[in-house]
């Protein structure tokens, strides 16, 4: 005992890593006063780089040698066409005139019918309920054939994605060494922010909803080979191997045993799929995508606050709709909830299916059951009514949204970005490579290293700083948020009962929406992207904080509780602090959710990389910045991104 005691005596203690991140932080501080303005590598938004120029000159290039690229001809032009094909089938049957009619194949009434008729059938009565009311809200605000025109396109892209999504999920289910190859490509495809798949993709495949679709398939497919991997690997071992002993096959092995027990996995990884389709089909109107999100963006250009509401509005509805029927599908197929009994389900769901075709059949033969009535104008009263408040709001409130603003940005905003942009770049660069390895450890230091070169490479260095300053600050509120809100969930089932739904129900909508509310409340400005990315990222880090505190052992709580410990003293030094990894993993959500809401931010006067990406679009000189800005991105989520996941890691038990 007493050599032991000596042993840990001898032993040299490992300083804190919180003493070693503030020394770091301290000692940057001092020399940015001394350094300040020197080596900050500014580049004017007109001002282009050798490299920039270069991507110009590349997609040019491309352009012109398509015609006779046989890569072109032979591989991504069928691509496109087959894809424009698909869309193009289901606009005409949902959406727009085709097949040589003046009206789509099904019109609203069949569209309707449809719906009900399905979510009927794979979910339950209550949903079909919601779903026709739903669609039928739609056509109210007059937004019918652009909310089809955005479904026909979702549909479109999931389908592809599930296509290709579940086989692969099926293969890393049932392969270790596929899996270990799979999950850092799924990892950069969900870090990368939605903006960034555009701009390539249009230069492969031109603009349009082919390539808006491809992006979506992309962005929209990590969910379902996920959790369809995870679902085959969550069937225990005990009952696949009895499969095999009673002499099962492996291919009967997974069609009766591994599937059928995944199926309610699977389709929540469907619904995650489709979820965010919807998200990235709203933005894909950047590249000419049709649909609501057209709307939203022509709107949130011209800050026409009431008409981007009234098209965001519609996008949540259908988005509340598509989550339910998927998420209460699930809930079925995991036999939680059961329709009619069984000898009467057969002959209801005949007798529907019979009352849906005759809907569809009316809406293809008559006008006024394809085109929906134009009659009632709730989308101009909504746009006129959102008008009124934001003029209100803006009279009335101004006082209070100026200040707030104002408090935010001259006590976080500006000082992070000042310290960030004004510093020597290779101090900054210095600096995140030194926490990073206090933080993270060696690997995720050479990570940050290697991203942080290729940055100052993309000529972009000063609007990497203006986004990551926006991105630090926007993380420093959610989190904020998040630990104030989660661990009251955590701690009381009530109130678990009663913010959860709405969590659940923020979480539907795709990050175009956020920018509306806050565009009416604070104009264009950099706070506006702030306040959204914070709304937008807070239910995540929300839930996540609440699951990590409802996780601590409730005899840890009931034993600190006996000791005499206030309600103060059990959250800060029991709780919290066995809450590590979930406030680890909670901060690495927030960045990744932060970033993508940011450099949306750069329709509404964000500026910086986001503002970088939109200017490429809409200017063909500066589309080679574009692309760059587009990389910075990309290196700016995966160096948060490895340098928080690193720090949930060695927050584990039984790590250092």
């Amino acid at each position: 005992m007493t050599t032991l005691a000596t042993a840990r005596r001898l032993t040299p203690r490992r300083p804190d890593r919180r003493v070693l991140v503030a020394g770091i932080l301290a000692v940057w501080v001092l020399l940015w006063v001394v350094l300040r303005g020197r080596d900050t590598l500014v580049l004017a938004p007109a001002d282009l780089t050798g490299l920039h120029r270069f991507l110009t000159d590349a997609a040019d290039s491309i352009g012109a040698a398509r015609g006779g690229n046989p890569v072109f001809r032979y591989v991504l032009d069928p691509i496109r066409v087959g894809i424009d094909h698909v869309v193009t089938f289901l606009q005409g049957v949902l959406a727009q005139p085709a097949f040589g009619r003046p009206v789509p194949a099904i019109g609203w009434f069949g569209v309707v019918a449809l719906a009900g008729f399905s979510a009927a059938v794979f979910a339950n009565l209550r949903v079909a309920l919601l779903a026709v009311a739903g669609l039928v809200f739609l056509g109210l605000q007059g937004l019918w054939q652009e909310s089809m025109d955005t479904l026909a396109l979702t549909l479109a892209a999931v389908l592809l994605a599930l296509l290709l999504g579940i086989p692969l999920g099926i293969w890393a289910g049932l392969s270790d060494r596929f899996h270990r190859i799979v999950t850092p490509v799924l990892d950069l495809m969900q870090i990368m922010p939605t903006f960034v798949y555009l701009a390539p993709l249009a230069l492969f495949f031109l603009i349009g909803p082919a390539s808006a679709t491809i992006a979506t398939l992309v962005y929209a497919m990590p969910p379902a080979v996920r959790l369809t991997a995870h679902a085959i690997r969550g069937v225990p071992e005990t009952t696949v191997e009895a499969t095999a002993s009673l002499g099962a096959t492996r291919r009967q092995t997974l069609l009766k045993v591994q599937l059928p027990m995944a199926r309610r996995t699977i389709v929540l990884g469907i619904n995650q799929t489709m979820m965010a389709a919807l998200a990235m089909v709203t933005v894909a109107a950047l590249i000419d995508a049709p649909g609501l999100g057209k709307t939203v963006i022509k709107a949130l250009e011209t800050l026409d606050v009431g008409t981007a509401f009234n098209a965001g509005l519609a996008i949540v509805v259908l988005a509340i709709v598509l989550d339910r029927v998927t998420t209460a599908a699930s809930v079925r197929a995991a036999g939680a909830r059961r329709g009619p009994a069984g000898a009467w389900r057969r002959p209801l769901v005949l007798a529907g299916g019979l009352v849906t075709a005759g809907c569809v059949w009316l809406s293809a033969t008559y006008v006024w059951a394809s085109r929906f009535p134009s009659d009632v104008d709730l989308g101009g009263t909504l746009a006129r009514s959102a008008d009124t408040a934001t003029g209100w709001a803006q009279d009335h409130l101004s006082g209070v949204t100026t200040a707030f603003k104002d408090l935010v940005t001259t006590l976080l905003l500006n000082p992070f970005q000042s310290l960030l942009t004004e510093s020597p770049w290779w101090l900054v660069a210095l600096v995140v490579v030194a926490l990073a390895l206090v933080v993270g450890g060696v690997g995720a230091a050479v990570t940050s290293a290697g991203c942080l070169v290729l940055i100052v490479g993309s000529g972009l260095w000063g609007d990497s700083m203006t986004t990551l300053a926006a991105t630090l600050v926007a993380t420093v509120l959610v989190m904020a948020l998040g630990i104030t809100v989660g661990v009251w969930i955590g701690r009381s089932p009530r109130a678990d009962r009663l913010i959860r739904p709405v969590l659940d129900a923020a979480q539907t909508m795709p990050a175009f929406v956020y920018l509306v509310p806050f565009l009416a409340f604070f104009a264009a400005s950099r706070f506006t992207a702030i306040a959204a990315a914070v709304v937008f990222a807070a239910p995540v880090a929300i839930k996540i904080v609440a699951d990590g505190i409802r996780a601590v052992s409730p005899t840890t709580v009931e034993a600190a509780t006996a000791a005499g410990s206030s309600t103060w003293q059990v959250i800060t030094k029991v709780q919290l602090p066995m809450a590590r990894r979930a406030l680890a993993l909670a901060t690495n959500q927030g960045l990744i959710y932060v970033l993508a809401m940011v450099v949306v931010g750069g329709l509404v006067g964000a500026g910086a990389l986001g503002y970088d990406v939109v200017a490429g679009f809409s200017q063909g000189q500066l589309y080679g910045k574009g692309l760059a800005a587009g990389l910075a991105i990309v290196l700016l989520g995966v160096l948060l991104d490895r340098i928080t996941q690193a720090a949930a890691r060695r927050d584990e038990p039984g790590r250092r």
